[in-house]
Parts: structure tokens; sequence; C-alpha cells
């Protein structure tokens, strides 16, 4: 009997510690430690034609950068994490690059990959960036 009751206080003592580390990482991990983002949406187009299946690469001065992928329309939508849209607000280096492994891409020009000189101001609310890449 004295074993069983040994064995009772355990599990709570134990359901009791799981439920409090829970709630800590639970609270440590809201949106209120992010910086302040604007959702940032647009169409990405090559020489006039939409660029499908491109990641879209926002990196702010300092921290966490924002991806997409286009769509078939070329159309994007920036996260900044996993249940956050958007990007960082303030100055950001925009890049685009085919996903690793994409065969039989069209080049994207230098211009547009790797660290650029494009940048852009990402404001509070809503931002609407279409970019109508060359390959001129």
């Amino acid at each position: 009997m004295n074993c069983l009751c040994n064995l009772r206080m355990f599990s709570l003592k134990t359901f009791m510690g799981l439920t409090l580390l829970s709630l800590v990482m639970v609270v440590g991990c809201t949106p209120s430690d992010q910086p302040e983002v604007g959702r940032v949406t647009g169409k990405v187009t090559l020489d006039g034609q939409p660029l499908s299946g491109v990641i879209v690469n926002f990196q702010p001065e300092s921290g966490r950068a924002s991806t997409a992928e286009t769509d078939a329309e070329g159309n994007y939508d920036l996260i900044y994490i996993y249940g956050t849209n958007g990007a960082k607000v303030g100055k950001n280096s925009v890049s685009f690059r085919w996903p690793d492994g994409a065969e039989g891409k069209k080049p994207l020009p230098k211009k547009y990959t790797g660290v650029t000189d494009t940048t852009v101001e990402v404001k509070s609310g809503s931002n609407k960036l279409d970019w109508e890449l060359t390959s001129k």
C-alpha cells in the first residue's frame, strides 16, 4: 500500500512538473518576443513572365531573414517564422534563388542572387512589393 501511495505521489509530481515546464516553454515563445513585422506580398516576374518556384529572401540589417516560394503565377507571401507572415520592419536586402536541387530552371541574373544591392524598406502593416526582374 505504501508503495502504491509513493507511485501516485511520483506521478502527480511528474505531471505537475511537466505541466509547469510546458507553460514556461509556451510563454517563452510568444509573439511578443518577436520584432515588429510587416506583411509582405507581391509578384515576381522575369522579362515580363511570372517566375514560378523561385525563393524570395528578405534579410534585415540584423536578425532573422524572411522567405517565400513563388506560386505558379509568381505570387509570394513572406514568412518570418512558422505562424507569422511578414518581414522585420526596416531596411531589408532582397535576393532571389532557385530551391536547392532545382534542375532545368532558367538561370537568374547574378545581380538578383546572393548578396545584392537591392534593398527595400518594410513598413508596419501591409506591404505589396512586386519585382520585375530582367535578364539584361
